[in-house]
């Protein structure tokens, strides 16, 4: 078989959907792009394939990990090569950039985490960590997502460890996978309408007592306590806002995000 297949959009699109069509075509496995679909226990809120749905169809990195685990990039890249290796039709299908990016261009020399930079990095404050990224390296202050503050961490510590802009590094890194890429794609207000209604369909399916299932395990992990939707609920559970205004919160961040998951994809 030539390159696989890779499908992204933003949440919500219906990519899916189409991945699992193409699927059964041509009898293909599908290797999930999604950073949170990867931890146990997160089902409802990241609109994770039902059980007869992964029955169907082969999936690959969903529930791959714990949420006592930490799952970054340089580890969907280990897990997504190992399981492409296994598979004769692989369908990539998700909506982490940053995941697409890594696959395709591998993740250059990045140099390891290093816990007592990042401990100063976090000491400061978020706006803080803003303006030194921004006049360390405004390329990358431009495109990073700005409302992932552990990604904002990362490119400082960095930029600190190498001396270098993490603009600059990763224009530097090649692309050494072959895909053929499809990104789905809606207009505006049919994005935003079907968005509001997977989120109210989230609620009704219970997204607020999973949260309390898992509200310990999530608050201990501070990448899957990112994951939109468990984050608002979680301040509906601090008492920070009633459950109306929780839904209606979820159904705006999830927006501003598929907006930037836009904004990423295109460029």
């Amino acid at each position: 078989m030539g390159a696989p297949i890779s499908i992204a959009g933003p949440t919500a699109s219906g990519k899916s959907a189409v991945a699992m069509e193409v699927a059964k075509q041509l009898q293909a496995e599908i290797i999930s792009v999604d950073s949170m679909q990867v931890y146990r226990g997160l089902d409802i809120g990241t609109a994770k394939p039902s059980a007869a749905e992964q029955a169907g169809i082969s999936h690959h990195l969903i529930d791959c990990a714990g949420l006592e685990e930490t799952y970054d990039a340089a580890r969907f890249v280990r897990e997504a090569t190992e399981a492409e290796r296994q598979i004769d039709r692989p369908i990539f299908c998700g909506g982490t950039g940053l995941y697409f990016q890594a696959r395709q261009e591998g993740l250059g020399e990045s140099p390891q985490a290093d816990v007592v930079v990042r401990a100063a990095i976090e000491a400061m404050s978020y706006e803080e960590q803003l303006a030194e990224l921004k006049a360390a390296d405004s390329a990358t202050f431009e495109r990073i997502d700005q409302q992932n503050p552990r990604r904002v961490v990362r490119a400082l510590e960095v930029i600190r460890l190498t001396g270098k802009p993490f603009s600059g590094q990763r224009a530097e890194w090649q692309n050494t996978v072959p895909a053929n890429f499809f990104l789905i794609e809606r207009e505006r207000e049919d994005l935003r309408a079907r968005i509001e209604e997977r989120v109210d369909a989230m609620f009704a399916a219970g997204l607020v007592e999973e949260t309390c299932s898992l509200r310990a395990a999530l608050e201990d992990n501070r990448v899957a306590q990112q994951a939109l939707g468990y984050r608002q609920v979680i301040g509906h559970l601090r008492g920070e806002q009633d459950l109306p205004d929780t839904v209606a919160l979820v159904k705006s961040r999830t927006w501003q995000f598929a907006r930037r998951q836009m904004t990423w994809f295109r460029r």
